[in-house]
């Protein structure tokens, strides 16, 4: 829940894109004319054209300097003389995107391309604009349209595996990243990409591959993104020690970096070295005391230490920030442990209540009704679970040993 997935790969490796032209170097502007060829005609007729290219060339330059209102009153200047000009529409549709005005951008994309239907910017400012209104499908049909004019554009191809990536569509999102890379072989965008896509569908393995070749193209400044990503390769392989390694450094850079605290913590509890996760989950406490995740994890972490009221802190203070099914089971497992067997018991079926098909309820409830002395009460909870037709081999096998004479 907490693996940390980069939500603007395009920013990655340039300071989150500040200072930077609204569109990337290379980009290919097809059939968008530049602003000294804009042709328009006033309401009497005269010739406005060079009105019209100097304030395009304002409007544009007051965008690279963010001075957005500036730049839409030179725009909206030009569309009271050339109502279609489609330079003047990108250029609004620029300013509402640079706004996160989305929905307004979109208008005025659509608009020029209703005009001038080939036009690259208003074509990539629109799947952008999809893009980030997570209409990912739209955003892939309009990028495709773009690639029909040029299909050799590495910023546009990133794009569409990134959105395909966004739709689980695995198979084709792998295939325009590694058409990427057969184009530059260490685009770091794809490279990223295909990391975050073989992570996405738990091929943990695969995505090392990936990020350890971002990490050997750039050891001395890579992106500490890259190294928490390594890290949680690590964690979920349960390769705990190597995972440790690179949250090291990582925090090394950066002391309060949530991910790099969260992946110390939590391979640190892989070990089962309570001690030690508790200082990361404190430490991330210090700076988020009302992390009702983290508290609990605390109060777990206290609880595996047999430190009972202070893990009964713990989840007590996640409950009050708002209700949580594990806070709720390690208050019952702490009450099972000092033999309040009933008050366990009570917890633990008003949690089944709401969460049916959470095998751990079943597990601790089971085991509750045994230390009870209820032995077919335990074995009816563990079948109730198995009603559900859930393979859970901890089920099966508990079942056996509660089942056996």
């Amino acid at each position: 829940m907490h693996d940390e997935r980069w939500h603007n790969n395009r920013q990655l490796l340039d300071n989150q894109g500040r200072g930077r032209p609204l569109y990337p170097e290379g980009f290919h502007t097809g059939d968008m004319r530049g602003a000294e060829e804009t042709p328009g005609a006033g309401p009497d007729g005269s010739d406005t054209s060079v009105d019209i290219s100097e304030l395009s060339k304002r409007g544009y330059q007051y965008l690279k300097e963010d001075r957005i209102v500036e730049a839409m009153d030179c725009f909206h200047t030009i569309l009271e003389v050339d109502d279609n000009n489609n330079y003047a529409l990108v250029g609004m549709g620029d300013a509402a995107r640079k706004r996160h005005s989305f929905r307004d951008a979109v208008s005025f994309y659509q608009r020029c391309l209703a005009h001038h239907p080939g036009n690259n910017y208003a074509l990539f400012g629109l799947a952008d604009c999809y893009k980030a209104l997570n209409q990912y499908h739209k955003a892939i049909e309009i990028w495709e349209q773009y690639l029909l004019h040029d299909d050799k554009n590495i910023t546009v191809l990133t794009r569409v595996a990134d959105a395909y990536r966004k739709v689980r569509d695995f198979k084709h999102s792998k295939v325009v990243y590694l058409r990427v890379l057969e184009m530059e072989a260490l685009n770091p965008y794809a490279i990223i990409g295909l990391g975050h896509l073989h992570y996405d569908f738990k091929e943990y393995q695969d995505a090392l591959f990936y990020w350890e070749k971002m990490l050997e193209s750039n050891k001395e400044n890579v992106d500490i993104r890259v190294l928490t990503s390594i890290g949680n390769c690590h964690r979920k392989l349960k390769t705990f020690e190597d995972g440790i390694a690179y949250f090291e450094k990582a925090l090394y850079r950066e002391p309060y970096n949530f991910y790099a605290l969260f992946g110390l913590a939590d391979c640190y509890r892989g070990m089962n070295q309570q001690h030690r996760s508790l200082e990361y989950w404190n430490r991330i406490l210090e700076q988020d005391p009302r992390n009702k995740v983290i508290l609990t994890r605390a109060g777990d972490a206290y609880r595996n230490l047999s430190e009972y009221d202070k893990a009964v802190e713990y989840y007590e203070r996640a409950l009050d920030i708002e209700f949580d099914t594990y806070a709720v089971l390690g208050l019952a497992v702490v009450a099972k442990v000092q033999s309040k067997f009933d008050e366990a018991v009570e917890s633990l079926r008003r949690l089944i209540q709401q969460d049916a098909k959470n095998y751990r309820l079943y597990m601790e409830l089971a085991d509750c009704l045994l230390k009870k002395g209820e032995k077919p009460k335990a074995l009816e909870a563990l079948e109730e679970f198995q009603k559900f037709g859930i393979r859970n081999t901890a089920i099966t096998e508990f079942f056996e040993r509660v089942k056996a004479p």
